[in-house]
């Protein structure tokens, strides 16, 4: 999912100098956001209804955020964007599978991983593109790709890589999908062409709300599965970070393997590994059950310490 919390700043027409120091630190803020809603988790959980909201709220501002530049990017340069596409959708749903079995993980989390892994791009990959100093622009337009074709493939290959025997309510995932995706994207678009000055105008504020309840999401979804965290301890935790580290180095190596030059090597490698896990663990509550919820919970945290590692590492070699 493209970063609707970017300011102007740090759009992909502006260097990596020009980003603010409150969006450089994303990935600390959301680890804290994670170990404060894990050692402390009531006051989260109180407002753990409000989820649904605060996606949609944040999938709005990525309406409002694109735009008809960041759609052309996508015809302008087709063989990145859908190498993006290809990739992330090729290997995260299909990875998290072969994971599953591969550590014999119980049904509704194994079938938690699969909806980790079949959602579209993390909430911080763009941030992260930047710090490494990859391909901004790329990962605004995979971004936005990804988010609009997992409205297909997401119960698409949720539904066809789940055991059978896990009684997933497709009707439920599709009103999840289309009230906390693809309306409020549409409707912040609509606000972008219509009425653009007061987008502009509101343009300062809008950034740091939407940082906000991006941690939010985050805090919330570790809270509620507090107990189940606990609990799965380490295969659980090996499980996700073998999936992460498996999009990460696919989608790197991918691009390689595709003749890339580096900088989108790098943007592949972010766009494919890092999943919008909060999307995917609210899904798995409303058509799971809270134990499928567990990954994309764990996921949420992991993978902005992952990629923020990576990130730092890539920008002392840009």
């Amino acid at each position: 999912m493209p970063q609707p919390f970017l300011p102007p700043a740090a759009r992909p027409d502006a260097g990596p100098r020009h980003l603010p120091l409150a969006v450089r630190l994303f990935p600390l803020w959301a680890l804290l956001a994670g170990v404060a809603a894990f050692l402390v988790p009531s006051p989260f959980t109180r407002i753990g209804p409000a989820v649904p909201v605060l996606l949609a709220f944040i999938m709005f501002a990525m309406g409002v955020s694109l735009t008809p530049a960041d759609f052309g990017r996508v015809f302008r340069r087709p063989a990145p964007v859908l190498a993006g596409l290809v990739l992330h959708y090729g290997i995260m749903p299909f990875a998290a599978w072969g994971i599953a079995r591969l550590l014999s993980l119980p049904p509704a989390v194994a079938a938690g991983l699969i909806l980790t892994g079949s959602v579209s791009s993390g909430t911080a990959s763009t941030v992260m593109v930047l710090v490494a100093g990859g391909d901004v622009a790329l990962s605004v337009a995979i971004g936005a790709a990804s988010t609009l074709a997992g409205l297909v493939l997401t119960p698409l290959l949720a539904r066809s890589l789940m055991d059978a025997g896990i009684a997933l309510d497709g009707a439920a995932l599709l009103r999840g999908l289309v009230s906390i995706v693809a309306l409020p994207v549409l409707g912040g678009l609509l606000v972008n062409r219509f009425a653009s000055g007061a987008v502009r105008q509101l343009e300062p504020l809008l950034a740091p709300a939407s940082l906000g309840a991006i941690l939010l999401v985050i805090a919330v979804v570790v809270a509620g599965g507090r107990n189940g965290l606990r609990d799965a301890g380490p295969v659980l935790l090996a499980a996700v970070a073998l999936h992460n580290g498996v999009g990460l180095l696919g989608g790197y190596w991918g691009g390689r393997l595709l003749g890339f030059p580096r900088e989108i090597c790098r943007t592949l490698a972010f766009e494919v590994g890092m999943q919008n896990s909060g999307l995917a663990a609210t899904l798995a509550t409303l058509s799971i059950g809270p134990a499928a919820a567990l990954p994309g919970a764990l996921f949420s945290v992991w993978h902005n310490l992952s990629g923020s590692l990576l990130a730092g590492w890539w920008s002392r070699d840009r």
